[in-house]
């Protein structure tokens, strides 16, 4: 490959990349139907014209970001987990692991959380979601069949915690909690008491 052409690719890349980015911050300042393509393609530094030749519309491009986010997060949660671990360690992990992204991508969080179920995701982002889904079922109800986590629905089970999560996040984003291992800790304490027998 010729330098020329390395170096148009990155460009390529790089303008994506920009126009993705600029996006996931407007999407969670504004919502979906609160952002405007020119508003992206200002924040991106790029013409509208240039964000149409990635993504044909705004619904293409909230969900090629959301697909992006959600597998990343997926990855994060439980891809880590050591499942000699026991039960307690495993949730801690887990949440920590939260944490880490939420420190890490705290604008993404936003994101998805406010794009979470939206009518605009496509059959392509809810099949993303079912894949991060999956994992996070499948291990709640190994728990609930050794008697570790409450016999409620997996979907309960995850809206409880996860819920949780979003709250303290939420709340430390308005400047009422203070971001810390302490508020934390004690957050994952009081969600692992919510859910365990």
């Amino acid at each position: 490959m010729t330098e020329a052409k390395a170096r148009y690719n990155r460009q390529i890349v790089d303008k994506r990349g920009a126009i993705l980015d600029a996006a996931c911050r407007l999407f969670a300042e504004r919502g979906f139907h609160g952002t405007t393509v020119p508003e992206v393609a200002d924040r991106a530094g790029v013409g509208a014209g240039t964000v149409y030749r990635y993504f044909e519309s705004k619904e293409a491009l909230v969900n090629a970001l959301y697909q992006e986010w959600k597998t990343e997060f997926g990855r994060a949660l439980m891809g880590k987990l050591d499942p000699q671990a026991s039960p307690r360690r495993q949730f801690h992990d887990f949440w920590q692991h939260m944490a880490e992204f939420a420190t890490k991508h705290p604008e993404a969080v936003s994101f998805l959380e406010l794009h979470h179920h939206a009518p605009y995701l496509d059959e392509k982002s809810r099949e993303c979601e079912e894949k991060v889904r999956g994992p996070i079922v499948s291990f709640i109800e190994d728990m609930q069949r050794r008697d570790i986590i409450k016999p409620i629905p997996p979907d309960m089970v995850m809206a409880i915690v996860y819920g949780a999560f979003v709250g303290i996040a939420k709340a430390a984003q308005g400047g009422y909690l203070q971001w810390s291992a302490e508020t934390l800790e004690t957050a994952e304490n009081c969600a692992w008491e919510a859910i365990r027998m």
